[in-house]
């Protein structure tokens, strides 16, 4: 056992199997939700049609409070909270055992709806279950756990401790589920790809890497689908979307984690602007479907999901930010010197990070920045006007970047001397060696495609309302603990 559980609730515990009653029995109760309760029961001025009825309900006790022949208690599922009233009369059978009942336990109750002589909906219990005894205590007065790094690394209390944690999370599987809809009805098909990838690639990123032992080989976990999707329109399937978890070797802030859920799909005879109509779109839609509005508040601000979003030029913007052209070396290096950024990384990066620092926090958006550089674009078409430039946008929204899209490279010796440019760079984000396998489809041929990758994590933040990607992971990265025993104490509780 650890040093969390009480000794006066053990006890409790083992008194019950003394008297033969199981604290963890096997078996649960049909339950009915508790919102298809409240959403049916009026008030007592105006009784709705659960009032009399007869229901059982499950959830977790908040803390009792005993006035002799009778307790009331809050009780929550996952689907909102109601009071439980206890009386001793109708519970006489049951009424010792109340005494084992603790704030955080599990418990059936089965009972009538109604009201108490001030009008709070009730359910007067008649029969009473333990579902599972609570060991450990829930937080103090159950205002929820106030450290932090608690919260993330004991997320099984924070969902039922904390006001509003469990509806963002119950929002975010609403909007994984319509970005499905949205997407099915479009016709596109939902499909798997590996995980572990034998060449990392798709992005640029630090992989993690592990060993199969049977083909005594290194494979990597995907930084991105992406190769593996467009083999799949290569192949005919024309309109394919996969939701992705991705792994990045990278560190973690509020915006990043290092392993996420991406959305990335594929549309044949599609280019980038098809991808900006389809993202405009999709977040509309998504932004009605789980919020009943196109409008949300990131970060304190006030933004409308509403189609079409604004387009800003990458190269413009960095002119205008920097007063100099993009591919203006020596200005590029003199402007990174004076922002104090490492000069150390190859041109083409050190001019991307110099973008970072003085663009992207302009771009509140909602907005697609538009039409980036080559050398930063590896998988993109060139802009036939302009063939500095790749037919590329970013998403972003407060400063944060959502999507990524391209007008997919289609021409296999392009792609390939790309690939090779890429590897010669010998950055440790950048794949060891070129993909063969992904330059021999397409010289099967590729018909022209528009690629979207939105991130699921940063998407669900921005229409919850959360500033952190930890708040709409269950279970975040975070460092390991070290025991008491090594120096250094576990968190409190």
């Amino acid at each position: 056992m650890t040093d969390l559980v009480q000794p006066d609730r053990l006890a409790k515990a083992q008194a019950m199997r003394a008297a033969g009653v199981d604290p963890f029995p096997a078996r649960g109760v049909e339950a009915t939700p508790i919102a298809s309760i409240t959403a049916r029961a009026g008030d007592s001025a105006n009784p709705g049609e659960m009032v009399g009825q007869r229901v059982t309900i499950a959830g977790r006790l908040a803390m009792p409070r005993d006035f002799g022949k009778l307790i009331f208690a809050p009780l929550s599922d996952r689907t909102g909270r109601i009071q439980v009233g206890l009386k001793r009369d109708a519970l006489s059978e049951w009424w010792p055992q109340r005494k084992w009942l603790d704030a955080g336990d599990l418990v059936g109750v089965s009972g009538e709806v109604g009201f108490t002589q001030k009008g709070e909906l009730t359910v007067w219990a008649s029969e009473v279950k333990l579902l599972a005894k609570a060991l450990a205590s829930p937080p103090e007065k159950w205002h929820g756990l106030v450290d932090v790094e608690a919260r993330y690394r004991r997320r099984y209390v924070d969902l039922w401790a904390t006001e509003g944690v469990l509806e963002t999370f119950v929002k975010r599987s609403k909007i994984v589920s319509a970005v499905r809809r949205f997407l099915e009805a479009q016709g596109y098909l939902e499909v798997e790809t590996p995980t572990l990838h034998p060449i990392f690639g798709g992005a640029t990123a630090r992989p993690f890497v592990t060993h199969h032992n049977a083909l005594d080989a290194d494979f990597y976990l995907r930084i991105a689908p992406e190769l593996y999707l467009k083999r799949l329109i290569v192949g005919g399937m024309e309109r394919v979307f996969e939701i992705a978890r991705n792994f990045r070797n990278e560190g973690i802030s509020t915006r990043h984690n290092p392993e996420f859920s991406m959305l990335e799909l594929y549309e044949a005879q599609a280019d980038y602007r098809r991808m900006m109509e389809i993202s405009e779109q999709m977040l509309e839609s998504i932004a009605r479907e789980v919020n009943g509005t196109t409008k949300v508040v990131f970060r304190g601000v006030e933004y409308d999901l509403k189609a079409p979003f604004a387009r800003m030029s990458y190269t413009q913007l960095f002119r205008e930010q920097n007063g100099c052209e993009f591919d203006d070396e020596p200005a590029v290096r003199k402007r990174a010197k004076e922002l104090g950024l490492d000069e150390s990384a190859g041109y083409w990066k050190l001019m991307n990070d110099v973008f970072e620092a003085t663009c992207e926090k302009l771009l509140t958006g909602p907005v697609f920045c538009v039409d980036y550089p080559v050398p930063i674009c590896p998988l993109a078409k060139r802009k036939p006007e302009d063939p500095r430039l790749a037919e590329r946008f970013e998403l972003f929204l407060g400063g944060m970047e959502l999507g990524n899209a391209f007008t997919e490279l289609n021409d296999p010796q392009d792609q390939e001397q790309r690939f090779v440019e890429q590897v010669a760079t010998k950055d440790p984000e950048a794949p060891g060696e070129v993909d063969v396998d992904y330059v021999q489809a397409l010289e099967y041929g590729m018909p022209p495609t528009g690629g979207l990758g939105i991130g699921i994590d940063r998407l669900v933040m921005v229409l919850t309302g959360q500033d952190s990607i930890r708040d709409v992971l269950l279970f975040p990265a975070l460092r390991p603990q070290r025991s008491a025993a090594e120096g250094e104490a576990t968190e409190p509780a």
